[in-house]
Parts: C-alpha cells; structure tokens; sequence
C-alpha cells in the first residue's frame, strides 16, 4: 500500500442532464493506493457543511472526481469511484470515504476526450457512459 496526502478535491457529478463541478475545501486528507483489486480509497476530512451535498449523491455510481496529490500545485488525478462512507466526525467536521480506481490518462487526455464528446452533444448521463466506453 501506498499512502499520499489529498490536497484538492472536486467532485463531477450528473444532475439534470449536466455535469457539475464542486471544489470541496479540505481539512485533511489521505489518498491510499490499495494496490489490490479494490483499487484506491480516498478519505476527504471536510467541514460538515457539506452533509447534504454528499448525502445526495452517496448513492451516485461511477461518480467522477479530480483529485490534488501531495502539492496543491500538481496535475490533478481523475478516479472512478463510489462513496462507501460518510461520517460525522464531532460537532463540526465530517469525513468521505470514496472507493475507485484512477483514470489513468494525462490531464491533456482527459480534457481532449471531453471536449470531442461535448462536441458530439453528449451530456450528462449519456456523456459520462461515453466517457467511460472511451476510457
């Protein structure tokens, strides 16, 4: 196992057809490559503010997110993941497990491949089952 602290985190996620972006402000964080079949796991020590957010799409399947590792100023990472954990940490904080593997293509990649499947007029849920075909 490889342990590496979580620096930026964003979510993607579907909602009414379009894709949308949250920066999540961390705390802490640990990003933790299992190096097994289950791939990597990522815990965001985070503000409770955001319960109802993560309680909303904790269901979500294949929920992309970009991820910050090590130095704010690195290239951000992309997984495929799923949340398998929330919980209230105290009074004020709170902490997201999510489970997934790493999309592995350089952010040049990535941002070409989205922009051709915008293009094509895919959005939403049919944009990121195409995304998913292509990667």
């Amino acid at each position: 196992m490889k342990t590496f602290k979580l620096k930026g985190l964003k979510i993607m996620s579907n909602k009414d057809d379009h894709v949308n972006t949250k920066q999540i402000d961390l705390i802490d964080g640990l990003v933790i490559n299992r190096e097994d079949e289950h791939g990597w796991l990522i815990e965001a020590f985070i503000d409770r503010k955001y319960w109802d957010f993560f309680d909303s799409i904790k269901e979500a399947e294949d929920l992309m997110i970009q991820v910050k590792i090590t130095r704010e100023e690195n290239d951000p990472a992309f997984f495929l993941t799923e949340i398998v954990g929330i919980n209230k940490i105290g009074e004020e904080r709170m902490n997201v497990l999510f489970q997934g593997k790493i999309v592995d293509h350089s952010k040049r990649r990535i941002e070409q491949l989205l922009e051709m499947i915008i293009e094509e007029g895919y959005q939403g849920k049919s944009l990121l089952k195409k995304f998913k075909e292509l990667i």
